[in-house]
């Protein structure tokens, strides 16, 4: 087809879907990963898991006229990673590896893993890369050769409860440092009885265990000094670490919808670079813009975009466009029966179309049924960007509890006072804040140990 064929309907061209067959077992048809690379948009799709048929799936690329093909290198599997190795200029996404040229070729031995992250090796990043499957297992493999040899099973190192269901979803290198992110999370994570989520770093030694929360993105820029972000969530709201100035900090952010609450519903969201030095985050139903830079080792730049519902795997900038990867409705071993053909399709707009999607809302906060200590500040919740907010207290303890509410209004950690609120023990009160007030950050102080809840609603 060329470009005066094309059909598009508010940013989709249905001519390039992609499908699944429909005999035997019907799986999914995600797009796990987007490449602009020789000329083309290259992605690759995931079926649900490698047991699952997924005749029809594989690696595609879309030429400048917007003419599709799949590759005859093409595999069917599970895959969402995506790096360009840059010493060799060849581009890894799935299992495969495509030169300058668009040659393309496979590393076999990789291609029947659930493939969620490559990233670039420590010691030997001319020759090597790693790469991490979903289900914790952790390689290093050869990009001339495409060997590939197993060093570490993760679900080991990193203390998953026995009979765990491993999730691993995201992984990056920089800076001597490996990160990476499991976003095990169900009922019994919700309820505490056990927590099987990590957030983990490894520089070639013992690994460590920075969160047992779940997290699903980790990214950063190639950068002296950049910093490293990762993206989860808990009970409480959404997650946001940052690696700045050689130690971990935490932020917290508003759930755009509770329907992500799970491991297997928070499929890939990811932090991308769209316009030259402008960052767009995609966190729990929200999309952010991210600032480029941390100055004075703090985060402050972050403004919510919009609330979306959609399964947005990747997104890259492609010919001046934005474009956004789909896992459209589709059967899932026919767990739905109301959905037939397994597939999915891209969305071509402008960043800016983003504001459009949604206008921003959420909620959380940095406790939920917490038990807090005196004096200690809760964690950085942002506050920029919502128009009408309210903030709901309330607490456990054997007296009343004084909470003193602080804000960072110029984002670099200058906290003021804002109000001072007594929650009765067994008690809750609700603060409205007046229309149109903002500051970067808010967190909140016990002035007593208790048990507490601190919910923000922005609507």
């Amino acid at each position: 087809m060329n470009g005066a064929e094309l059909f598009n309907i508010g940013g989709v061209i249905p001519q390039l879907a992609v499908k699944a067959g429909i005999k035997t077992v019907r799986s999914e048809t995600g797009i796990g990963a987007l490449m602009p690379w020789a000329g083309r948009l290259w992605f690759i799709t995931y079926v649900a898991h490698t047991a699952s048929s997924g005749s029809g799936t594989g690696l595609f690329s879309i030429d400048g006229s917007f003419k599709l093909e799949k590759h005859p290198e093409s595999v069917v599997g599970t895959y969402a990673n995506r790096i360009l190795h840059s010493p060799t200029n060849q581009v890894i996404i799935g299992p495969h590896i495509i030169d300058v040229d668009g040659n393309v070729r496979t590393f076999r031995s990789l291609a029947e893993h659930r493939l969620a992250a490559t990233m670039e090796h420590l010691y030997d990043p001319e020759h090597m890369v790693y790469f991490l499957t979903m289900e914790g297992l952790f390689f290093e493999a050869n990009v001339h050769t495409l060997g590939a040899s197993l060093i570490a099973d993760l679900v080991d190192e990193l203390k998953l409860t026995q009979n765990a269901k491993p999730h691993f979803k995201a992984g990056w290198s920089r800076g001597g440092r490996v990160v990476v992110a499991n976003n095990t999370y169900d009922e019994q994570e919700f309820l505490g009885e056990k927590a099987d989520g990590r957030l983990a770093e490894w520089s070639g030694g013992e690994w460590t265990i920075l969160e047992r929360n779940p997290f699903n993105e980790i990214f950063s820029i190639m950068k002296e000094g950049a910093p490293i972000f990762a993206t989860g969530w808990d009970r409480a709201s959404a997650i946001l670490k940052v690696f700045v100035g050689g130690s971990w900090s935490t932020y917290r952010l508003p759930k755009g919808t509770h329907a992500m609450d799970h491991m297997i519903l928070t499929e890939w969201p990811r932090i991308r670079e769209v316009e030259t030095e402008r960052f767009l985050m995609d966190c729990h139903g929200i999309f952010y813009e991210m600032p480029h830079l941390a100055y004075q080792d703090r985060l402050w730049g972050i403004r919510p975009i919009s609330t979306h519902l959609r399964m947005i795997p990747d997104f890259c900038t492609w010919q001046g466009l934005l474009v956004l990867a789909g896992n459209q409705v589709t059967p899932i071993w026919d767990s739905n029966l109301l959905a037939g053909e397994p597939q999915s399709n891209l969305w071509f707009g402008k960043t800016d179309d983003l504001w459009q999607f949604g206008k921003p809302k959420g909620w959380g906060g940095p406790w939920c049924d917490t038990k807090v200590r005196a004096h200690q500040p809760s964690e950085p919740f942002l506050m920029t960007g919502f128009d009408q907010k309210v903030l709901h207290l309330c607490q456990t303890s054997e007296r009343d509890v004084e909470f003193t509410v602080q804000i960072d209004f110029l984002g670099n950690g200058t906290w003021k006072q804002y109000d001072r609120f007594r929650v009765p023990n067994d008690g809750y009160i609700h603060h409205e804040f007046s229309p149109g007030f903002s500051a970067h950050w808010v967190r909140i102080i016990p002035d007593a140990d208790c048990r507490a809840t601190a919910h923000f609603m922005y609507t």
